[in-house]
């Protein structure tokens, strides 16, 4: 009888095609999370034009999906522990795309916000869960740019949206945007056969010979015998309860966590909800407008991949802390008046730290708590995270709504970057105080 541990081949594996068709079918869902959930900032102007929205009740618009995000966050992230990732992942799908699709018949503003929070639930509910999944099977040397790589189909999804709405709604109208979201379940079968369950979801229920399957194929050097003895060094006695957020010295870190999610979810939503339209007011076309929006996602996919190669490297956490720094910088820039090409690279430098911050916190909380409550502690960093986002449309509303100028709204913006670069640096002080606690104790024991 052999004890194998799981977490040790799983972390020594090369990258193999095991591994990309994770990713692969990771980054798919991602990407069309992004484009339903960025759809909004891209039809803003043609809704505000059609319905007579004022800027207040267009940031509380945009707001709707975010709440469902918040709760699907919480809900999804807490049951996929219970029930598994897998099943968890096809539900919100499905919410996502259909509920989606149906938005574009929407005739009314409250139809139009009860279909986008509903499809915020299953936009919040997956994400938690395919970070978390492609985390617990990356090779550990390359797991952060794995995570971030994946992660940035959020940035290709909102330039798809964006590259869309300069396609289709002049010509077709806003609506035609929304039924391009049902692709996914046309592919929903494909992803049932190729997208595998959670590792530790499956020791922790018993279903050792679906495990032994995955791990040969994540780990090709591991031959399966059936008195195998798979260990996970987290899975036994394993507690999914929101307690265990704040267990083991975890409990300033666990808040530092959700402040940072907070700032960096308030200034991506405001920037993706309402970049079109202040730049449209600014005096910019409908089409240059959302070009901005493009070069927003393009920084994003560029800081989020550079982010998570250089994660692997010097530390995730340190590069989040340098994001959040840089972040507030370009956008404070973006207060100054100007040219063209140096207003597209701030705006593309804004990209990379603000939506490509948060996709390396979702990365850094995930490599930070314990496997059996990674998508509970990704669930509710994000769920809580998710008021900031609330706030970000509306915030951004209010400032149009005041008739400030735009250098205004982007100053307000960059001050959320500076307060998460303070909880990032308390997050870094304490894991580093929290690790040197552990070696001291070690070495007394000896």
């Amino acid at each position: 009888m052999r004890t194998i541990d799981v977490s040790a081949l799983v972390d020594g594996a090369r990258f193999n095609t095991f591994h990309a068709r994770v990713l692969f079918w990771c980054a798919i869902i991602i990407i069309f999370d992004g484009y339903d959930l960025v759809i909004y900032g891209v039809v803003l102007p043609s809704l505000m034009a059609e319905w007579g929205l004022t800027s207040l009740q267009a940031g509380a618009l945009g707001s709707c999906a975010l709440v469902g995000m918040m709760l699907g966050a919480l809900f999804f992230g807490s049951l996929s522990d219970r029930i598994g990732r897998r099943k968890t992942i096809m539900m919100c799908v499905t919410l996502f795309s259909g509920v989606t699709a149906i938005n574009g018949l929407a005739q009314s503003p409250e139809a139009f916000a009860l279909c986008r929070f509903i499809a915020g639930l299953g936009i919040g509910g997956v994400m938690p869960n395919v970070v978390a999944l492609m985390n617990e099977y990356a090779p550990k040397k390359s797991r952060s740019t794995l995570v971030a790589i994946m992660f940035s189909g959020y940035s290709l999804g909102g330039m798809l949206s964006a590259g869309l709405g300069m396609l289709l709604i002049p010509q077709w109208g806003w609506q035609a945007v929304f039924f391009v979201a049902l692709i996914p379940l046309l592919t929903l079968p494909l992803l049932v056969r190729q997208l595998p369950e959670s590792m530790d979801f499956l020791l922790r229920t018993g279903q050792t010979a679906r495990a032994q399957a995955l791990l040969t194929q994540a780990e090709p050097s591991y031959i399966a015998h059936a008195s195998d003895q798979l260990h996970h060094s987290v899975t036994r006695n394993a507690n999914v309860s929101i307690a265990e957020l704040f267990r083991e010295g975890r409990t300033l870190n666990t808040l530092m966590l959700w402040l940072a999610f907070f700032c960096c979810l308030l200034m991506v939503y405001a920037l993706s909800s309402w970049l079109p339209k202040l730049m449209t007011s600014a005096g910019y076309g409908l089409n240059s407008s959302l070009a901005f929006l493009l070069v927003l996602n393009v920084g994003a996919i560029v800081g989020a991949v550079a982010g998570g190669w250089l994660g692997d490297r010097i530390g995730i956490t340190r590069v989040l802390f340098a994001f959040f720094s840089c972040g507030a910088v370009a956008l404070s820039l973006l207060a100054l008046k100007s040219a063209l090409p140096i207003l597209y690279l701030l705006i593309a430098i804004a990209g990379a730290c603000t939506i490509g911050t948060q996709i390396l916190a979702n990365a850094c909380t995930v490599q930070y708590y314990p496997s059996q409550v990674r998508a509970t502690g990704l669930g509710w960093a994000m769920g809580i995270g998710r008021t900031g986002a609330i706030i970000g449309p509306i915030l951004g509303g209010a400032l149009h709504a005041s008739s400030l100028p735009l250098q205004t709204s982007f100053l307000v913006f960059a001050v959320p970057g500076l307060v998460g670069a303070i909880a990032i640096l308390v997050f870094l002080r304490q894991t580093s105080s929290s690790r040197r606690g552990k070696t001291t104790k070690q070495a007394l024991s000896q």
